[in-house]
């Protein structure tokens, strides 16, 4: 039996730590544990680089990104100004001049 907690999402004891983070393996789920042994439920949204990123942060595009379902790229370089943050597959809301609103993931920008 392992001294890490109980998933709080399915009470598996089945959890370990991978990097900073424990990990279930029975429904995937993945949390941070702060230093005094509370579970933090609040994600940690981090740059490409591992810089923790904010709602309204300026960001830049590290890699050429295709825009499903057009013929249009965002070019490596591109700044994205005021960023917000959202939970799911593709977490940052944004506004890019000359394409619009868009949805980006966070593992593809650096912080400014």
């Amino acid at each position: 039996m392992s001294d890490f907690p109980a998933c709080p999402e399915c009470q598996s004891t089945f959890t370990y730590h991978d990097g900073n983070l424990l990990v279930c393996p029975e429904c995937g789920h993945e949390w941070s544990e702060n230093d005094t042994g509370e579970v933090s439920q609040e994600p940690s949204y981090r740059d490409a680089n591992g810089t923790p990123l904010a709602d309204g942060d300026t960001v830049t595009v590290i890699k050429d990104l295709k825009i499903k379902g057009s013929s249009s790229v965002v070019k490596v370089g591109t700044k994205v100004k005021n960023i917000r943050l959202v939970e799911g597959d593709h977490d940052i809301d944004c506004k890019i001049d000359g394409i619009g609103a868009m949805k980006l993931k966070s593992e593809f920008v650096k912080k400014v």
